[in-house]
């Protein structure tokens, strides 16, 4: 089990300057147990990278043999979960089209398991397999059962025989929750039920990363707990890499970071209570915040003084009664 970076395996880092000091905390994600340098060759870079397998970073800028870490860059540790926040337009989307280039980026680089994917000798069809995407389209075939949906692709593009298919497909509806329904089409399922059998069909394709863009959006409250729990359990149980999209507050306060997007480029970074206790710059750029947070946020421009604000209700109600006692 790989730790995140400490500023002091880096050498010289009592001599860092300002900008060396800020590029450092960019990749203090990266899950390494190595000593590295401030100033990497792009081929040490590339060697770092091999160790964090499964690990995804996007660089925006290469300097001739020096890599420049910039602010918009982005490095989402193996086993990360991570949502993406944003208004309408701010490039989430995109973003996430790019990671496995369904959309082509217009310039930088992106490191996938050590791979730069933006190379064009590079074979983008074998990453794609290793990051799985889903839609908020639920991508089944109406003709077909839950099972035959399931085991299309690992046939097809693994070379799997029917029976190790099928035999995989039934622990993947286990682990989603869904083993009754391996029979059943898709007009038999609740949305929730679609979505989560989505999921399994990618996770089929046994990927390192799973990337999402708003799978949620167009179920009930119901069924966004069912996709999130599946989510959440997937990533706890199998370390799997969860990218998310979302426009519900509640969900990203499930995740271990949260990035807020807003005209193509990053606003904040950090903690759900690092990012929603920045309440007014959320509303400032057209975002709601949790409704516990919100409460919070309301009271305490009422004067009611607390140290941060709350993410859920449980923690509002423990607010609340330290503030009233």
């Amino acid at each position: 089990n790989t730790q995140p970076l400490n500023p002091r395996q880096f050498s010289m880092t009592e001599s860092l300057g300002e900008e060396q000091a800020e590029n450092l905390a960019l990749i203090m994600d990266v899950p390494l147990e190595i000593s590295v340098e401030i100033g990497r060759t792009k081929k040490v870079i590339k060697d770092i990278l091999e160790l964090t397998t499964g690990s995804l970073v996007v660089l925006d800028k290469l300097a001739g043999d020096q890599v420049d870490i910039y602010a918009n860059g982005q490095c989402i540790a193996k086993g990360d979960v991570v949502v993406v926040l944003g208004p309408s337009g701010s490039g989430k989307s995109t973003f996430l089209r790019c990671l496995n280039r369904l959309e082509e980026p217009t310039g930088g680089h992106i490191f996938f398991e050590g791979t730069d994917i933006t190379d064009p000798k590079v074979n983008i069809n074998v990453h794609r397999q290793k990051m799985g995407m889903v839609f908020q389209q639920f991508n089944l075939f109406p003709h077909k059962t839950v099972i035959d949906n399931l085991t299309m692709a690992p046939v097809k593009l693994l070379g799997k025989s029917k029976d190790e298919a099928k035999k995989d497909a039934m622990d993947l509806l286990e682990r989603v929750g869904l083993a009754e329904k391996a029979n059943a089409y898709p007009n038999q399922l609740s949305g929730g039920q679609k979505q989560r059998i989505a999921i399994a069909g990618i996770l089929a394709m046994q990927p390192q990363c799973i990337v999402l863009d708003e799978p949620t959006a167009m179920l009930d409250p119901n069924g966004r707990d069912e996709v999130m729990t599946t989510l959440l359990k997937l990533n706890r149980e199998k370390n799997m890499t969860v990218v998310l999209i979302t426009h519900y507050m509640e969900e990203a306060v499930l995740a271990d970071r949260v990035v807020v997007m807003d005209a193509g480029k990053i606003l904040t970074q950090g903690t759900p209570e690092d990012v929603f206790s920045q309440a007014e710059l959320l509303k400032k750029h057209r975002l709601d915040v949790p409704q516990a947070t919100e409460l919070a946020y309301r009271l305490r421009g009422c004067g009611v003084k607390f140290d941060k604000l709350p993410l859920n209700a449980e923690q509002c109600v423990k607010m609340l009664e330290e503030v009233l006692s």
